[in-house]
């Protein structure tokens, strides 16, 4: 069976991260975000996937490649082009991105899955397409029932007494909210809806194929699920999501490593004294960082690989990147990866320009004895 994961757009909600690294291979517990899809695919049978990708579209081609390592084939689309030697993304929209590769060569032939790659979702994608196909659909989103004052947040689906959509509203007012199922950018699709999308132009699915599919009176539902659907789209759901993992409140993520005290995982060769620091869980610390005695960890927190937590930082409720080294600085309610360091509500401080840089750099401008060189202080 085949399906499609969307993974062509910039993220520009979810700045700084996706400065290096395309949305769908943001970590979760030191997993892209995308694995957990595919792995969800596979589970369900979908072992042909293909993946639009544009903004730095190496990464996740490099990552994946051709599928084999996770029991898939997988292939890519990409939208863009060369300027001055260098790969421009330039993305076609989620509908637009599915036509490309159809009129390329009619890849989808039967029902298929098309799924966002920036959320974590624990969904029976078996049942759905049963759903689907008995009701002779040519279109299903999947749709999930959130409380009334969230609503203005999302896409929210209006539908008749059959499940047939027959009104979308983007992100609503409460108070004028007709319903509040909301879209979770899964779909499930008939090759025939490709026929409403132009060719050769950026087309979106959700602000134009479906209001289309609405007004052709195309045989268009939605099947509200209960499951569990993340969002890491913004700054906030990313540190919201990651605090749920370790406080198990997403059954589908693990936390990795060895729990070495009770609510406390590290990866490989951790070095700490754990008489000699104060880490309260939970917390998840990756391989081959060093944590100062008289260090302060509180959870839920996570700590990359390669970090340096010394012995003046305390570090509360936050996510700290790879090769992070943290000096005389409290953390809370933090996201620090490279030179930024960004609120829980994706307000970003820029170190360089807070004269901060000195607190918070990177582990690998240390010397073998643990001193900062000449390209760093502190």
């Amino acid at each position: 069976m085949k399906a499609m994961i969307l993974a062509a757009g910039k993220g520009t909600r979810i700045r700084p991260i996706t400065y290096v690294m395309p949305k769908p291979m943001i970590p979760i517990m030191q997993k892209p975000v995308m694995e957990f899809l595919v792995e969800l695919l596979r589970q369900h049978g979908f072992d042909q996937i293909m993946v639009n990708v544009s903004h730095l579209s190496e990464e996740i081609e490099n990552y994946f490649r051709d599928g084999q390592k996770f029991g898939v084939e997988m292939s890519y689309s990409f939208e863009g082009s060369i300027i001055n030697g260098e790969l421009v993304g330039k993305a076609l929209g989620s509908a637009g991105g599915l036509k490309k590769i159809q009129d390329f060569s009619p890849f989808f032939d039967d029902t298929f899955v098309v799924l966002c790659g920036d959320a974590l979702i624990d969904l029976d994608l078996t049942a759905v397409v049963k759903w689907h196909r008995e009701r002779g659909a040519l279109a299903t989103v999947v749709a999930k029932e959130v409380p009334r004052e969230s609503v203005s947040s999302y896409g929210v689906i209006v539908t008749d007494g059959e499940d047939r959509i027959v009104e979308f509203q983007e992100k609503p007012p409460v108070e004028s909210a007709r319903s509040n199922k909301i879209n979770t950018g899964i779909y499930i699709f008939e090759p025939e809806v490709l026929d409403y999308v132009p060719s050769g132009q950026e087309y979106d699915i959700g602000s134009q194929l479906f209001p289309k599919l609405v007004a052709a009176g195309a045989p268009f539902y939605a099947k509200a699920m209960d499951f569990e659907w993340v969002d890491i789209g913004k700054v906030p759901d990313y540190w919201q999501a990651i605090q749920d993992v370790l406080s198990g409140n997403i059954r589908n993520v693990k936390i990795p490593g060895k729990e070495v005290r009770p609510g406390i995982f590290t990866g490989l060769n951790v070095s700490v004294n754990w008489d000699k620091v104060n880490v309260t869980g939970p917390v998840y610390i990756g391989g081959m960082t060093r944590i100062e005695d008289g260090a302060t960890i509180v959870g839920p927190t996570t700590i990359g690989q390669n970090c340096h937590i010394c012995r003046t930082a305390t570090v509360e409720r936050s996510i700290i990147f790879e090769y992070s080294r943290l000096s005389d600085v409290r953390l809370v309610d933090k996201l620090v990866f490279g030179r930024y360091c960004v609120d829980k509500t994706g307000a970003t401080i820029d170190l360089q320009a807070a004269a901060l840089d000195w607190l918070i750099t990177d582990t690998r401008l240390e010397n073998h004895t643990g001193v900062i060189g000449a390209a760093g202080r502190g």
